[in-house]
């Protein structure tokens, strides 16, 4: 598997960049452009990562094409095809984007979203931007969330199969579907069944970690990993067992030092288990 995650530098270009990946100990990435730039810009940031072995994990395409609003969604879906559209050309692993919500935080919990008619637009909405692109060399994943689907291995099988595009492919990030006591205590059962169910068509995974406080009613928070309870011996070695080239990224943290504290356990528990990343 390939590490990595975001670097912070103080006058960004290429070079810089690169850089500062190699340094963090990272091989892969988030695309580095927003996509708007002009083509000498892009190709210079991918000629870097091609010299430093760095990988561009993802593409966001963070949006909301489920929307209730007809214009909301139409632009979300419009961000979508364009972002799929420069992952394919860089070659990106894959184009994420969540599901959306039918409430009015985009990404946010909503009655609705877990109904038959919202589980067909999803399907419909994943079909029309797949189909505007045809991607060959990457695919448009959809990232788990505990309010919206997929939000389970089982919720994701089944848009796989309804969803029937090869250019439709899994990201992972397990944090985001613990969302009780009980999947919190049993999260590498919820690990292993995930990469069971759909292990072949994993293409990027996140990182970050999840612990579960004392105080009433429940309060699950996302912490820096290895502050939290997450079953990395479990991620990792299932993780292990994919092309050597699915990227493992940490996300949601501020400082380089922090990352940094991150892939320093996510290394220390790679060692132990004689997984190299």
């Amino acid at each position: 598997m390939r590490l990595g995650g975001q670097v912070f530098v103080n006058e960004q270009n290429p070079e810089t960049w690169a850089i500062a990946l190699k340094e963090a100990g990272f091989r892969a990435a988030t695309c580095p452009v927003g996509g708007d730039e002009d083509d000498s810009e892009l190709d210079a940031y991918m000629a870097m990562a091609r010299r430093h072995d760095i990988l561009i994990a993802e593409v966001g395409a963070w949006s909301n094409p489920v929307s209730r609003d007809d214009e909301t969604r139409r632009k979300a879906v419009g961000y979508c095809k364009r972002r799929l559209a420069l992952a394919e050309r860089i070659g990106a692993r894959c184009c994420v984007n969540i599901s959306g919500s039918r409430g009015e935080q985009w990404d946010g919990p909503d009655p609705d979203n877990f109904t038959k008619d919202t589980y067909a637009l999803i399907v419909d909405t994943v079909r029309e931007i797949i189909d505007a692109v045809k991607p060959e060399r990457t695919v448009f994943a959809l990232e788990m969330m505990p309010w919206a689907l997929p939000d389970s291995a089982d919720a994701y099988l089944s848009l796989v199969r309804s969803i029937d595009r090869t250019g439709f492919g899994v990201h992972f990030d397990p944090v985001n579907i613990i969302s009780s006591p009980r999947a919190y205590y049993r999260n590498g059962d919820i690990i292993r069944d995930f990469f069971a169910k759909l292990g072949p068509y994993i293409r990027n995974c996140h990182a970050k970690d999840i612990l579960l406080r004392g105080s009433l009613t429940v309060h699950l928070d996302e912490v820096r990993p290895g502050l939290g309870r997450l079953d990395y011996r479990t991620f990792l070695a299932e993780l292990n067992r994919l092309h050597p080239d699915t990227p493992l990224m940490i996300e949601h943290l501020s400082t380089n030092e922090d990352y940094r504290e991150a892939a320093s356990h996510l290394s220390g528990v790679a060692a132990e288990l004689g997984i190299a990343l």
